[in-house]
C-alpha cells in the first residue's frame, strides 16, 4: 500500500492499527484492509476491517466504534435516558457521527423529531456506506442531519428538547469543548423543564480526572445527577462510564423494558447505577 495512512503500520508483514491512548500505553489492531481513508475538514477518517472486531470508524487514529461492541455503548447511551424520561418527543444528539445513537432513538414511537448535530459530514456519510452493522444505513424521516457545531447548535436553542445525548469522542480536537462547563450550562437551558440529558463521561480508571470534572459540572446544573457504567470491549479497560443529569425525572418505568437490543434489557436497565465502591461518592 503505496499511500498507506499514517496511522497503519507494517508490522512482519501484518497491517496494524496501533492507537496511542496514553503515554504509557498503546492499543494494537490487526487489520485486514482499508475500507475507507481521506482527510476531512476537521479530521482523518477510516473505516478499517479488522479481525478481531470487525470493521471500525477511526478518527484521526482512534478507534469511535466497531461492528462487534458499537451496539453496546449506542444502546447505553440512549436507551437509559429515554427509559426515564416519561413522554421524549424532540431528542438532540451532538456528534454520534456513526449514526448508531440515532438508530437507538428511532425505536421510540412516541419520539417525533431527531436533530443529529454531527460537524464532520464526512463521517456520517461514510458511516452510513461502509460501516451498516452500527448505523444501519440509518433512513429514517424524523432524523434531521445537521452539519455544524454542537456548541453553536444548542447555544441557540431555548426551552427546546426533552432530551439531548452528547455522543462524543475523545476530549481532544474538535470534541475538546464538549467537556467544558459553559457547554453544559447551555445544554441546560436548551432543556425544557422537565427535560434530562446523557454524557459520555470516559473511563473510570483511565480517565478519572475527564470523568470528575464532568461529573462536578453536571451537579451544578442539575438536582438529580448519576453516574452509570457499561463494559464496552472496544474502549481503554473495558469500563465505561455515563453522566446523567435531569431537572425532574429520575425514577425508572414499571413497565419492563421491551425494546429490540443486543444489550440493554430490563435488568441491564435497573442495575446500570449500581456503582463499584470507588465511585459511589461521586
Amino acid at each position: 500500500m503505496n499511500d498507506m495512512p499514517k496511522f497503519l503500520q507494517r508490522i512482519n508483514q501484518d497491517l496494524w492499527l496501533v492507537e496511542d491512548e496514553r503515554e504509557n500505553m498503546k492499543i494494537s489492531y490487526r487489520i485486514k484492509d482499508v475500507i475507507f481513508s481521506s482527510q476531512s475538514e476537521f479530521q482523518h477518517v477510516m473505516i478499517l476491517d479488522s479481525y478481531d472486531f470487525g470493521r471500525m470508524l477511526v478518527l484521526d487514529g482512534v478507534v469511535q466504534t466497531t461492528s462487534l461492541d458499537g451496539h453496546i455503548y449506542n444502546e447505553m447511551i440512549t436507551h437509559i435516558p429515554l427509559s426515564i424520561h416519561p413522554n421524549p418527543e424532540r431528542v438532540l444528539i451532538i456528534g454520534g457521527g456513526d449514526c448508531g445513537a440515532a438508530r437507538e432513538v428511532a425505536k421510540y414511537d412516541g419520539v417525533k423529531h431527531i436533530d443529529m448535530v454531527e460537524i464532520d459530514e464526512m463521517v456520517v456519510k461514510v458511516c452510513k456506506e461502509h460501516l451498516p452493522a452500527v448505523s444501519g444505513n440509518l433512513a429514517d424521516p424524523r432524523v434531521h442531519f445537521i452539519y455544524a457545531d454542537g456548541m453553536v447548535h444548542v447555544k441557540e436553542m431555548k426551552n427546546h428538547y426533552d432530551v439531548i445525548i452528547v455522543d462524543s469522542s475523545d476530549p481532544i480536537g474538535p470534541a475538546k469543548q464538549l467537556f467544558e462547563y459553559d457547554f453544559y450550562r447551555n445544554i441546560h437551558d436548551a432543556l425544557k423543564e422537565d427535560g434530562l440529558m446523557v454524557c459520555q463521561s470516559q473511563s473510570p480508571l483511565f480517565h478519572r480526572e475527564i470523568m470528575e470534572q464532568t461529573v462536578k459540572h453536571i451537579k451544578q446544573l442539575f438536582p438529580i445527577h448519576k453516574i452509570y457504567t457499561a463494559t464496552v470491549p472496544t474502549y481503554p479497560g473495558g469500563f465505561w462510564s455515563f453522566t446523567l443529569g435531569s431537572k425532574k425525572h429520575q425514577a425508572l418505568p414499571e413497565k419492563p423494558f421491551d425494546k429490540k437490543t443486543k444489550y440493554v434489557n430490563d435488568a441491564i436497565l435497573r442495575t446500570c447505577f449500581e456503582l463499584p465502591e470507588f465511585l459511589r461518592t461521586k
